[in-house]
């Protein structure tokens, strides 16, 4: 599949490495970073996603999306996501990538751009089911580059780990580095990394932004045991 993240916000907390191990597949253990796993909670619009090289599917293909997502390692060094949950407003999607194994859930997802009346960008998502929902906002600093090492861990993922009928996939990402700006943190009122099963206190430790990248998914391949 080919496809664009663009206006990506990332917020991130530390979290013990022991709960994030109840949420790993099998085959792959939490990549930790100074001490501690960590959960991030993602939102960005999809931008014509299409399969292969080929033009972006209709109305299909472009969307908004919030995920709560984990960081993963296999034995080999190899690095990826987990995902716990993904909040889009296409239900297609939605119901097409819950077949294969990607925890999505169909949500009223909004992007609000920054305007001359507020620069703040940001997502809200509210779910058709169980009402849980998020809220949150961001300055971006454009003339302040994230290239830190916790940055770069946290965002240079180019694959995803994910469970199919009793197997553990690996399904490979490829995309330029994220362009990274460290970002304010204007607004948060978030119920999905607690409806994700996790608990976090205070407000997010990494705050960044991305204007977007364009990128490309390949063949899974099963993780021997």
């Amino acid at each position: 599949m080919d496809q664009r993240w663009t206006d990506a916000v990332f917020l991130h907390w530390r979290i013990p490495e022991a709960a994030a191990a109840a949420f790993m597949p099998p085959g792959v253990v939490p990549d930790v970073f100074d001490g501690s796993a960590w959960v991030g909670l993602i939102g960005f619009r999809m931008q014509k996603a299409g399969i292969g090289r080929g033009p972006g599917v209709p109305f299909f293909g472009d969307f908004n999306e919030v995920n709560v997502r984990l960081y993963s390692r296999e034995s080999d060094g190899t690095r990826g996501v987990v995902f716990l949950s993904l909040d889009a407003d296409r239900l297609a999607v939605v119901l097409a990538a819950r077949a294969a194994g990607i925890p999505y859930v169909w949500s009223h997802a909004r992007f609000r751009p920054a305007h001359a009346g507020s620069p703040s960008t940001g997502y809200s998502v509210r779910r058709f089911r169980r009402g849980a929902g998020s809220d949150f906002a961001v300055v971006p600093a454009l003339d302040d580059v994230a290239a830190d090492p916790l940055s770069v861990h946290l965002t240079a993922r180019f694959g995803l780990h994910s469970r199919f009928r009793d197997r553990t996939l690996y399904i490979p990402n490829t995309h330029s580095p994220w362009p990274l700006y460290q970002a304010e943190l204007t607004v948060l009122e978030d119920g999905l990394i607690g409806a994700a099963g996790l608990d976090v206190a205070g407000p997010p430790e990494s705050v960044l932004f991305s204007p977007g990248v364009r990128t490309q998914f390949g063949r899974p391949r099963v993780l021997r045991a």
